[in-house]
């Protein structure tokens, strides 16, 4: 029995994006179960683990129930001691432990101005001058940490702390925000992680644009890499018999460059076809 991480919408859920990072980042078995938001009745959803209301929550493996996402982080690092969540070096781990408590209580002013949406790009939103002050704030902070690890994450290695900024580097490439050429560096890492990537492409595959997400924005190109052009075919041979996810029989194809490849599920397919290099497993089979 795996731990079982619940989570929110792919494309919004900022806070989900921390948890699954957690786990993908470091190789840690877990199942995900998603918690819809079109309703808006997410704790109405967690009931059954009360005292949770919100996501992510995860339930370990003996039944634990842990509904904070830094909470999430510090059980996981004392579960799983050589997965290499916080730094081994304790000053670079005090730095990781500040900047993750930062942002874990604060920069209010970002989160609400600019709620993830990771179905678009704007080109000008004009911040406000409390989101500008968020933003100088988190330019302190990652110049300070990469400036001392000397990165090529905040820390040096990927730790927890660029897990949880990582919904931060969105926000900033979503909407356009100016930051220095050190702190768009660190934007431009997370939106070239190939986990982040693989996050985007699951959120194309099985989610909407809420509405109440949206904003009155002139839309451009998504800042990140760009997706090569893959598209779901429903005739065909594949190239391959087996799903390079699951090893199921194939059932569902698509086409990428001419050549068509098989996958086992509607969701497979989808998700592929959003982003096809984010997944290595494919890739093998191109």
């Amino acid at each position: 029995m795996t731990d079982t991480l619940f989570i929110g919408d792919y494309n919004h859920s900022s806070w989900s994006l921390r948890g699954w990072l957690l786990f993908k980042k470091f190789d840690l078995p877990f199942t995900p179960k998603m918690v819809p938001f079109e309703n808006k009745d997410v704790a109405a959803q967690l009931a059954h683990l009360a005292p949770a209301r919100t996501v992510p929550t995860l339930v370990t493996s003996d039944g634990a129930v842990i509904w904070d996402s830094l909470a999430i982080a510090e059980e996981l690092a004392q579960r799983h001691p050589d997965a290499g969540i916080w730094p081994s070096d304790p000053k670079l781990r005090a730095i990781a432990r500040n900047l993750a408590c930062e942002m874990h209580s604060g920069f209010m002013a970002l989160r609400e101005e600019c709620p993830m949406n990771l179905f678009v790009a704007y080109s000008d939103t004009a911040p406000s001058e409390p989101t500008r002050a968020d933003i100088a704030r988190i330019e302190t902070l990652w110049t300070h940490a990469l400036e001392t690890s000397g990165g090529p994450w905040l820390c040096g290695a990927y730790s927890a702390v660029d897990a949880f900024y990582a919904p931060v580097a969105a926000r900033i490439a979503t909407y356009n925000l100016p930051v220095a050429p050190v702190a768009q560096r660190y934007v431009d890492a997370h939106l070239s992680d190939p986990a982040f990537r693989q996050w985007r492409a699951l959120g194309f595959a099985t989610g909407q644009e809420l509405p109440w997400y949206k904003r009155d924005f002139a839309q451009t190109n998504w800042p990140g890499p760009k997706p090569r052009t893959a598209r779901a075919v429903e005739s065909g041979t594949a190239e391959n018999e087996t799903c390079p996810y699951s090893g199921k029989p194939v059932t569902h194809l698509l086409e990428l460059d001419g050549r068509v490849f098989g996958v086992c599920n509607a969701t497979c397919r989808a998700k592929t076809v959003a982003d096809p290099e984010a997944w290595p497993a494919f890739m093998a089979l191109v």
